[in-house]
């Protein structure tokens, strides 16, 4: 059995996603315990719940302590059989963050597997927003040779929720390494901006418009599509995401959400210094996709390689667990102002 201390690292949440991820492709029972222990609120909240329940209909597992406030769960899992599946939030909690739980677990499925999740957060705080899954996350797995994509139907925000995606994953029969080792040329600045029932007030456009012109005073021009939204009646609110491509494979990612009391011109303005940061340190990931694709590349046969601006808690849990689960060997280096991620074996 596979016996996990929730509280180590960075004692987070992304410490019970991935355990329940890789034990269930490890076909491993897992004891997981001291669960979010260094959060304010420990212990399992609505979508950390929803995830390790979903993950548990993809491989059928038998689940113990899945229950609100929990700290402890132990996880059965048995095969992945793949198939069409639901799961419902119930408040604003985090749908990429869910995405993030079970998307593993899908590419070592029997049959290609659909997932609808209802009632959930698309663009809420300490979460990637949807459409840097779609832009950002999804395109490097791609490259990986991942077959998944994301559709939106409803997009939600805090503190309603109220949003539905479904997410669609063909199996993969071998993930292919990753070799992001310069980041090359800038050749283009691309971005997404949203806004659900506020086209009255042009925010979608004058978040767009600022992060376009926040961006030029720094010689970079970018090409922002705006979405006027009308999917969610009962919970308005606004998201921008922004990327960055080289000639070299480089993929650099930001975001920002509307909040009460946030001017559409701060959003802007937000995601566009985000994005500046990541492109000017010359890294060929940005710091949340540095963690975010470390399951995928330890799964990979072979020697990947990237750079990253910074070394968070969430890439040193989740190279930590891949470590201890998997068995594999990553090197952290500083190079030239950046850190080197190498899984090496």
């Amino acid at each position: 059995m596979i016996k996990i201390d929730g509280s180590q690292k960075s004692g987070s949440g992304t410490i019970l996603r991935l355990s329940v991820a890789l034990a269930s492709i490890l076909n491993q029972p897992l004891h997981i315990y001291n669960i979010r222990q260094n959060r304010p609120q420990p212990g399992l909240r609505p979508q950390h719940l929803e995830a390790v329940l979903t993950a548990a209909k993809l491989c059928n597992a038998e689940v113990k302590g899945a229950v609100l406030g929990s700290r402890e769960l132990w996880f059965t899992p048995k095969e992945i059989k793949g198939g069409d599946f639901e799961a419902e939030i119930g408040t604003a909690g985090s749908i990429p963050m869910l995405i993030m739980t079970v998307l593993p677990i899908c590419i070592f499925a029997e049959k290609s597997i659909r997932l609808n999740v209802l009632r959930g957060g698309t663009d809420v705080s300490h979460s990637p927003t949807i459409n840097y899954m779609r832009f950002v996350f999804l395109p490097i797995l791609r490259r990986m040779g991942m077959d998944a994509e994301i559709t939106v139907h409803k997009y939600g925000y805090y503190p309603k929720g109220m949003g539905e995606v479904t997410l669609k994953v063909e199996p993969t029969e071998e993930l292919k390494p990753l070799c992001l080792e310069d980041f090359g040329k800038l050749e283009i600045v691309r971005g997404v901006s949203v806004c659900t029932f506020l086209a009255d007030r042009r925010v979608a456009e004058r978040q767009a418009t600022t992060a376009k012109t926040h961006l030029q005073r720094y010689g970079l021009k970018a090409d922002v599509q705006i979405v006027n939204d009308r999917s969610n009646p009962l919970q308005k609110g606004s998201s921008l995401v922004l990327w960055a491509e080289t000639d070299r494979g480089a993929v650099l990612g930001a975001d920002s959400i509307g909040e009460l009391g946030k001017t559409s011109e701060s959003v802007g303005v937000e995601a566009a210094e985000k994005l500046y940061t990541e492109i000017s340190s010359k890294a060929t990931v940005d710091v949340h996709l540095a963690d975010m694709i470390i399951p995928y590349v330890a799964l990979a046969r072979g020697k990947s390689t990237y750079l990253t601006r910074a070394l968070s808690d969430h890439l040193e849990t989740n190279i930590w667990l891949a470590e201890t689960l998997l068995h594999v060997k990553f090197n952290v280096k500083r190079v030239n102002g950046l850190y080197k991620v190498e899984k090496v074996r």
